[in-house]
């Protein structure tokens, strides 16, 4: 209904169109429908490989370029073989997909919706357990870790972009009483491509989804050591209803992959999760092709963090050991925004440093589809392991360096890294400044009245800004560190861990070389997917050129 506003301006008054919450996170307890599920859907998965093949324009396909997806706490287990897409046939993604954009984009966004409200229902009823299984075997995550991410994540991306997307519609402009004004919401003209990374499938589902959802059309190159999990995701929006040529399913070497989409005239988005370097690369690359481009292409990135802890003398202990142990070991450290630097205040580092080595003790790392009191699994491949593997190396030779606990590293069976603490007495130590993405955890103790220096020193340690927490009890010092390390992190908390973030409550990124921080999870996410066009059309003829003053 229409509602008049003084000044004589109209305004289209509406209600949210669906009502969502976030999906619960099931616990698996011994006995549970949903233990009994996973047990089920993981002994299906035992000793299996499954045939991924590239499915372009609709089509199955297999080129001569064939891998494996290695499982990591079992590397002799082939989870999935799968192909890498030529240039050629890439190209013949593009083109599949731009055959379906027009159709695609005159979609409504109604109906576009539905497509990824059903998918979140399977994911949360029927096909739950075949993707945790698969993210689990594929990707080393225990249990927990798996369900919180895809499940309760990728269902929650789906459907809360859908109802962000349905309140988006109904936002419109003023209308007067001789013009109405109008905003439609089309997708971007051209593709958009989807580079996704291994640590999370959720990630993947979203990369590709919130795009499509928005009408574009997109090329999903997964990444190769999450085949197993983002092919089952592709298969569920498929069923779902989401028409084969708007995502493309696009396993491929990264440079030929990067070297060929960013060549194309009508790449019109990049919407990247990865490393550094290789975003550096495809921006730069976007900007060496900028003349032949129909549009200046939305580049959207999110390239992981040197996130920290800062206590301060009246933190509560047990939650910075808590929270630090969790943030710094969960899924062996492997997330963008895990905790690798923890600043302690001297005072309370004797009672922190004992805490945290009792703890550590209690830590299991193995296999978590056989044990479920595995606390987190082996990294992810033999490149990962081997670096992890040299920055112990590195803590060993350094005088400034203290391995307190743990960096054992075997990989004859799996990519397994003992959770590591080490304290460094130089806060600008390398191992300080730079990303490891593995279970390292470094401690710098600080002098109690340099605690402001500390400030500083966080804030200017690293080019990342992606997370970061403060414990303290004292609101002045927290109001002090929220002021000063403004810029230093996108998701910041306050006596809580720097990981966990969770859709609609706490929208994620970082900006600095952390990425662009476009806050997926959040509202505003939607509209880097989204070209706008406004319209007003008119009701009452014009009688003449000439006005008012010119009489």
């Amino acid at each position: 209904m229409w509602r008049a506003l003084r000044g004589g301006g109209r305004r289209w008054q509406h209600h949210s169109a669906i009502t969502v919450t976030n999906e619960p996170i099931l616990e698996f307890k011994p006995g549970s429908p949903e233990r009994a599920a996973i047990e089920k859907a993981l002994a299906d998965l035992k000793g299996k490989t499954e045939a991924i093949p590239c499915v372009i324009g609709g089509e199955e396909v297999w080129t001569p370029t064939v891998r494996y997806q290695l499982s990591p706490f079992n590397h002799a287990h082939k989870v999935a073989k799968f192909c890498y897409a030529s240039k050629e046939l890439i190209n013949k993604a593009i083109n599949a997909a731009l055959a379906a954009r027009k159709e695609w984009d005159l979609k409504p966004v109604q109906d576009r919706a539905q497509i990824f409200l059903k998918a979140a229902d399977m994911l949360s009823g029927p096909r739950r357990a075949e993707v945790l299984a698969k993210t689990m075997i594929g990707q080393g995550k225990t249990v927990i870790q798996a369900e919180i991410d895809a499940a309760a994540e990728l269902i929650d991306f789906f459907r809360f972009n859908a109802k962000y997307a349905l309140e988006l519609e109904k936002s419109q402009p003023l209308s007067v009483d001789i013009s109405t004004n109008s905003m439609v919401y089309r997708g971007l003209e051209g593709f958009v491509a989807a580079v996704s990374p291994f640590n999370f499938t959720a990630i993947g589902g979203n990369l590709a989804g919130a795009p499509a959802l928005m009408g574009n059309v997109v090329l999903w190159k997964p990444s190769d050591t999450a085949l197993l999990s983002s092919y089952a995701v592709y298969k569920i929006l498929l069923e779902a209803g989401l028409p084969p040529n708007v995502v493309q399913f696009v396993p491929a070497d990264g440079p030929v992959f990067g070297d060929t989409v960013t060549s194309s005239e009508h790449l019109c988005g990049l919407n990247f999760t990865g490393s550094v370097p290789t975003f550096k690369r495809l921006w730069k690359q976007v900007a060496d092709n900028l003349d032949r481009y129909r549009n200046f292409p939305r580049l959207a990135g999110e390239c992981g963090g040197k996130n920290f802890h800062l206590v301060h003398s009246s933190a509560d202990v047990g939650s910075v050991v808590n929270g630090t142990l969790r943030s710094a070991f969960e899924y062996g450290g492997q997330k963008c925004s895990a905790c690798s630097r923890l600043y302690a205040p001297a005072s309370l580092w004797p009672h922190i440093k004992g805490k945290l080595l009792e703890e550590h003790g209690k830590i299991k790392v193995g296999d978590p589809t056989q044990d479920f009191g595995t606390f987190f699994s082996a990294v992810i491949d033999d490149k990962s392991f081997a670096r992890i593997k040299k920055w112990i190396e590195h803590t060993k030779k350094s005088p400034n360096l203290t391995i307190l606990a743990g960096g054992g590293c075997d990989d004859s069976v799996g990519y397994f890294i003992e959770p590591c603490i080490v304290e460094s007495k130089d806060p600008q130590d390398p191992i300080m400044k730079e990303e490891i993405f593995g279970p390292i955890l470094t401690v710098y103790v600080y002098p109690e009245e340099r605690y402001k220096e500390v400030l500083a020193l966080i804030d200017t340690t690293t080019p990342y800004g992606l997370t970061g927490a403060v414990f303290a009890q004292e609101k002045r010092i927290i109001e002090e560190a929220r002021s000063f390390l403004r810029n230093a992190a996108g998701n910041f908390y306050i006596n809580d861990k720097s990981t966990g973030a969770v859709v609609a409550q706490q929208p994620f990124g970082g900006s600095r070389i952390s990425g662009t921080n476009d806050k997926p999870g959040g509202p505003h996410y939607i509209l880097r997917w989204t070209s706008p066009q406004a319209i007003k059309e008119t009701h009452v003829p014009l009688t003449d050129w000439r006005y008012a003053y010119m009489q």
